[in-house]
């Protein structure tokens, strides 16, 4: 596919993708999601060797986004030090430590940091190819992670998708899928 033809088909898929996520989010117990995603970062922290004092960058979840608040609770109670992203007027994205309620900038390489990075996304298809909301924000800071971090995209049950999605050069391709139902590595 051409760029623009990539473009264009990400942005036709986004619409669908919503109206699924709307009708998947109507049917899941949000709490039970939340502690189901916390448990499996965990044990996932545990098998990749990362311990107290290691780095995990998360994300706070938006209202119809997988929960992640008890996963950055449980990973900072256990000496994880979680960062998460501040979205700088570019679309880029910067790092603050999750617990600091001043939210002082790290700058945009703290990722690189990070053993394990866990974004968001719509949809991933079982190449690694992740589909975001179109700004490019995680995109941009995953060129920066280190070279040993393992990236998941952390969606809905059910959104991990068997059909190929559109991809451009500059998608950052993940590891793998983490649900509340299970792990899985691409």
């Amino acid at each position: 596919m051409t760029d623009d033809a990539t473009s264009r088909a990400k942005a036709e898929l986004r619409p669908q993708l919503l109206a699924t996520r709307h009708a998947l989010c109507a049917a899941r117990d949000r709490s039970a999601d939340n502690h189901a995603v916390a448990t499996l970062a965990r044990r996932l922290v545990e098998d990749l060797g990362l311990a107290a004092g290691s780095t995990v960058a998360a994300y706070e979840a938006m209202r119809t986004e997988p929960p992640t608040a008890a996963t950055i609770d449980a990973l900072a109670a256990h000496g994880i030090r979680v960062i998460v992203p501040i979205t700088l007027p570019d679309n880029d994205l910067d790092w603050c430590v999750a617990e600091d309620e001043r939210r002082m900038p790290l700058g945009p390489d703290a990722i690189s940091t990070a053993g394990l990075v866990l974004v968001p996304g719509l949809a991933a298809d079982r190449s690694g190819v992740r589909l975001g909301r179109g700004g490019g924000s995680y995109d941009r800071a995953l060129a920066r992670r280190g070279t040993d971090a393992r990236v998941l995209v952390v969606l809905h049950p059910g959104e991990l998708l068997d059909a190929a999605l559109p991809a451009d050069d500059f998608d950052q391709p993940v590891d793998g899928v983490l649900t509340a139902d299970g792990v899985t590595l691409l």
